[in-house]
């Protein structure tokens, strides 16, 4: 598709870049923006245990699809609709069902390790980490995971210390180097927003 803009939207869990991107969807025309989101591309794990997939270190790289990820994006470019999987977190494994997305003049790719992946790099026209403080994105978590998940806190709070913490500075922390734009305190920062919005308008008009 002919003036599509790829932008890639990365960041620590917690960090705010829902929000971030909320703000850039409704600041563009309606209909003009599709979000592929990275946590759709979780590994199939049909073929494990439940009991093996519960050991899956999902803040590694390597718990991503991004074989199939990258492929649906250069469909999305080329102007064909893709069939964008779906992944629960309660069954740690992907959903029967997929959600069909038609290519649009704006695509944003969002998720943790957005910025990870050399090949998906390419593809960006717009390369933004969302950069938070970590407490603020412990809390956020505690928040999101006890309500929305059913962990209890300890078990929020053991998973952030032996997990999300050491994968963080590990894989995320270091993709920053990569954005061409950096929006720090995440979700609250509108002014920060606001002026990626407008270039983003640019670019699409």
């Amino acid at each position: 598709m002919k003036d599509m803009t790829i932008i890639g939207i990365a960041g620590g869990t917690g960090s705010g870049k829902t929000t971030v991107v909320k703000k850039i969807v409704e600041a563009l025309p309606p209909h003009y923006v599709a979000v592929v989101p990275l946590d759709s591309y979780y590994n199939d794990t049909s073929h494990m245990t439940e009991e093996e997939r519960r050991q899956i270190n999902f803040d590694h790289p390597d718990a991503f699809d991004w074989k199939l990820l990258n492929k649906q994006i250069h469909q999305l470019r080329n102007g064909e609709a893709i069939e964008q999987p779906t992944y629960s977190y309660l069954k740690c494994n992907r959903l029967p069902e997929t959600v069909h997305v038609e290519p649009k003049p704006v695509i944003i790719i969002e998720g943790i390790m957005t910025l990870w992946d050399k090949k998906l790099r390419n593809l960006m026209d717009l390369k933004i980490f969302v950069d938070t403080d970590s407490d603020e994105r412990l809390i956020r978590n505690i928040l999101r995971d006890v309500v929305e998940r059913g962990r209890t806190v300890d078990m929020v709070l053991n998973r952030y210390l032996d997990v999300l913490k050491p994968m963080h500075e590990q894989f995320i922390e270091p993709t920053k180097k990569y954005a061409d734009i950096i929006i720090p305190q995440g979700g609250d920062n509108l002014k920060g927003i606001g002026i990626i919005c407008k270039y983003i308008e640019g670019i699409v008009r």
